[in-house]
């Protein structure tokens, strides 16, 4: 029995080995046949015909479907092809059209606000338009994993014709046409069926998507799929049946490039960039961490436990005062439940347009903390604006718009004067369009930062740049005027601020804009003579004017003290004439720009023509004095300064000065041709200035003075007083100088100065100066070399060793010796140096 047992056991271990050994076999036939069926495809490297096929089938992803559901889907769908000028403008609007690609973003994000327009309109005369859902929102989600990005609103949506309609012909419906249409419409029915379909801004998706699905909803149709990859498109029922409920829905599958457009943080960027005051709330998908607690489980729980019972046992020497608190804490944390604190990932969708168009409401529901609040988020500045103007302009074209003056001027502001700025932003229905626009403001108005809002505007087919039309202008010449209204408006010391930052900007208007001109005089500010403080304007000059003057003077130069003392108004002040004070270089060229102000001209006092004392009885009274002192101002003019001067006559401005150099009308003054010389880009003989500065000039002379007095008495009496010519030469700079032109010779009039020197202090003109003594050689250097050289005959390296060992050697056995001889031969050294200097040295004054 026990044999037949073990010959089974035999067998059926023989069995188990062949039944093994054929599984084995057909596992390797399986594997050789997937190696076989696998050659030539490659899942890193190239890849085959059937594995592209495969991975494009896999890529779109369309929720609530599988792949082969989606592939159904492609096969039974209407294929369609686009028109010609769609796949040109396909072509043009991805090669060249958009600059920028983000403004993708901006252009679906408008095609949704016109959605929901669409259907808030027509939910006014009818109800049930809403329906169930009366949200009316704006969303947007990134969905990483299969790099797709789906923008989703609750608007009017489409039908299958729309779809194919307005999504296969190029500008159908487009926002340029839209706004041509919409002032043709005649009816409101005809009004809202032009709002809030897809135009050409639609294409746009294709600059960073290859392949965009539209999922549409329409009340009176029901949902469908559009798709297309650019080259062609079809449309197809949703098997999925009606799940957006009303509205569209966007899925872009990105391009490898446009990954960024991914995040987050790149999307709420363009939101706030070009969308932030859309009607309507937009949403975005996204996770935030917080530390939440949550509750224990039993395992984690239990381990705790036993650890507080092992710090149980341990042994404690605490007292039993200490050991009742323990307990009673440990009851309190019993009673508790137990949690941890945990960091957890919620995702939610976030509002990120919560600014909303306060240009669109009424003036009189905005508070100025208000204002301040957008001032702020729109223009990056910490501190509130010093004057606003919010308006809605009619006429031929309608807009709003909000402006805002800063309290301080950008720095670079001359620096970069005429570059581009961005302070003032475009917007057509509330979508931001551009603020790149170097005409909307003139130069010097280009601190001025704020909004404007049209409805107007045409646009061009990529909605990205205005068409150049004559609607700009009219908006430019509107925001200018309403800008200086505003700066008219603003109080006395809040003005004073603003002079302080913005005044070269309004000088520089009143030369660059010659429109508002007269406005823009009005806003002028000048140091005058009636206050040392106080600045003072162009009407309120006019208002303290003498009743026969007829001209408001003016004065220019470097600072207020030099135009205070300046010759040219000695008499005008005496006599109570105001004088305007221009101490800023581009002062001057603002008040040669402004030819007149409400009737009265400018007359500079220290050009010709100022003409101070009218009454027939002082002429009478100039002209006697003329002919007495013609004899000097001929031999002046005709002598004593031929080359120099135009001509010299008697003055009517001068009081305390001997005389003054006075430039023609159209000359330069002596602070202009400072200005013109400390050009950084000045030629070193340009010839326009050299024109103007080689003008000469008109010597007046002031008869009351004394020297001119003496002078005269030195003419009549001889002409050719050489005295009289130098007295004469020297007045004559001295003018210059107190005129505030620069001297050509100044070493000759700093030698005719210094004659007069010596004449007054009674030194001889002949008498020389006294000439220095010749400089005596350095009597060290030349001992030093006779030593040196005393040295260096026959001294050899080798003689030197010998003595320093000897003398060492004598050092040790006569110390007393050694430190004598070293002395007595320093002293003879000494001698003989002596000897030979004090030999030089009478040489030298022999020689002397």
């Amino acid at each position: 029995m026990n044999k037949k047992l073990v010959l089974l056991g035999v067998v059926a271990v023989l069995f188990c080995t062949a039944f093994v050994r054929a599984e084995e076999d057909s596992a390797a036939t399986e594997d050789a046949t997937k190696v076989e069926d696998d050659i030539g495809k490659s899942r890193d490297a190239s890849k085959t015909d059937d594995e592209t096929v495969q991975k494009e089938e896999e890529a779109i992803k369309i929720d609530g479907l599988n792949v082969a559901q989606v592939k159904e889907l492609r096969e039974k769908a209407e294929k369609h092809v686009f028109q010609a000028e769609v796949n040109r403008m396909m072509k043009l609007i991805i090669n060249s059209l958009y600059k920028n690609k983000e403004i993708f973003l901006r252009e679906l994000i408008s095609n949704a606000s016109d959605a929901l327009d669409k259907i808030r309109f027509l939910s006014l005369t009818d109800k049930a338009a809403l329906g169930e859902n009366t949200e009316l929102t704006i969303k947007i989600k990134a969905d990483k994993d299969n790099r797709a990005l789906h923008i989703t609103d609750t608007g009017i949506g489409m039908t299958k014709q729309d779809l194919i309609n307005n999504l296969g012909t190029i500008a159908k419906s487009g926002t340029s046409d839209f706004l041509a249409k919409l002032g043709d419409a005649q009816s409101a029915v005809e009004m809202t069926d032009l709002i809030g379909q897809f135009g050409v801004g639609f294409y746009s998706s294709f600059l960073v998507a290859d392949r965009v699905v539209v999922t549409s909803k329409h009340n009176d149709d029901e949902q469908y799929i559009w798709e297309s990859d650019s080259t062609s498109f079809s449309v197809v029922k949703d098997p999925r049946g009606n799940t957006l409920g009303r509205g569209s829905q966007i899925s872009l599958y990105l391009k490898e490039e446009a990954a960024d457009y991914l995040e987050g943080d790149s999307i709420e960027d363009l939101v706030k960039k070009y969308s932030q005051f859309i009607n309507f709330n937009i949403y975005l998908w996204k996770s935030k961490t917080e530390t939440v607690e949550e509750p224990i489980d039993e395992d984690e729980a239990k381990d705790e436990a036993d650890k507080k019972e092992e710090k149980k046992d341990e042994p404690k020497d605490e007292k039993k005062d200490d050991d009742d608190e323990a307990k009673v804490e440990e009851e309190k944390e019993e009673d508790k439940p137990k949690t941890k604190k945990v960091e957890k990932t919620t995702w939610d969708w976030e509002l990120v347009n919560s600014n909303k168009p306060i240009w669109t409401r009424k003036q009189s529901e905005i508070e100025d903390k208000e204002y301040s609040e957008f001032y702020k988020s729109f223009s990056k500045d910490s501190e509130d604006p010093l004057a606003k103007a919010h308006f809605v302009a009619e006429g031929e074209v309608t807009f709003r718009s909000i402006l805002f003056v800063p309290k301080a001027n950008p720095p670079e502001v001359f620096s970069n004067y005429g570059s581009k700025r961005d302070y003032i932003k475009m917007y057509v229905r509330r979508v931001f369009i551009t603020d790149n626009f170097e005409d909307m403001m003139p130069k010097y108005l280009s601190f001025v930062r704020g909004v404007v809002d049209s409805d107007d505007l045409p646009l061009n087919v990529s909605r990205e740049t205005l068409q150049q039309h004559k609607l700009l202008k009219v908006i430019k010449k509107k925001l200018v005027r309403k800008t200086l209204d505003m700066l008219k408006k603003i109080g006395k010391e809040d003005y004073e601020k603003f002079w302080k930052e913005f005044s070269t900007n309004i000088k520089l208007g009143v030369m660059e804009d010659h429109t508002n001109r007269t406005r823009l005089a009005k806003l002028l500010r000048f140091n005058s003579s009636n206050s040392d403080k106080e600045t003072t304007s162009l009407a309120d000059y006019l208002e303290r004017m003498k009743e026969k003057q007829d001209a408001i003077y003016f004065m220019a130069g470097s600072s207020r003290a030099e135009v205070e003392k300046s010759p040219f108004v000695e008499r005008l002040l005496k006599k109570g004439y105001e004088v305007l004070y221009l101490i800023e270089p581009v002062d001057e060229y603002c008040i040669q720009s402004l030819p007149e102000f409400e009737g009265k001209k400018f007359q500079n006092v220290a050009k010709e023509g100022l003409n101070i004392d009218g009454s027939e009885k002082t002429k009478e009274q100039f002209s006697e004095l003329r002919k007495q002192y013609e004899p000097i101002t001929t031999w002046l003019s005709e002598n004593a300064l031929k080359d120099k001067i135009e001509k010299a006559v008697v003055s009517e401005r001068l009081t305390t000065s001997p005389c003054a150099l006075v430039a023609s009308s159209y000359g330069w003054s002596g602070n202009m041709e400072r200005i013109m010389r400390a050009q950084a880009y000045a030629k070193a003989k340009d010839p326009s200035q050299e024109f103007y500065s080689e003008q000469k000039k008109t010597l007046e002379i002031n008869t009351r003075h004394p020297l001119i007095k003496e002078l005269r008495r030195r003419v009549e009496a001889d002409q050719g007083d050489q005295t009289a010519k130098d007295l004469a030469v020297v007045m004559y700079e001295t003018a210059t100088l107190r005129s505030g032109y620069n001297l050509k010779d100044t070493s000759g009039f700093a030698g005719r100065i210094e004659r007069m020197l010596r004449l007054s202090m009674d030194i001889s003109l002949d008498e020389k100066i006294e000439e220095e003594p010749e400089e005596v050689e350095d009597d060290d250097d030349d001992s030093k070399e006779e030593v040196n050289a005393d040295s260096d005959d026959g001294d050899d390296g080798d003689k030197k060793t010998e003595e320093k060992t000897a003398e060492e050697t004598d050092d040790k056995e006569k110390p007393s010796e050694a430190k004598d001889t070293p002395i007595e031969e320093k002293t003879e050294d000494k001698s003989d140096t002596q000897e030979k200097v004090d030999e030089s040295s009478e040489t030298k004054k022999d020689e002397l």
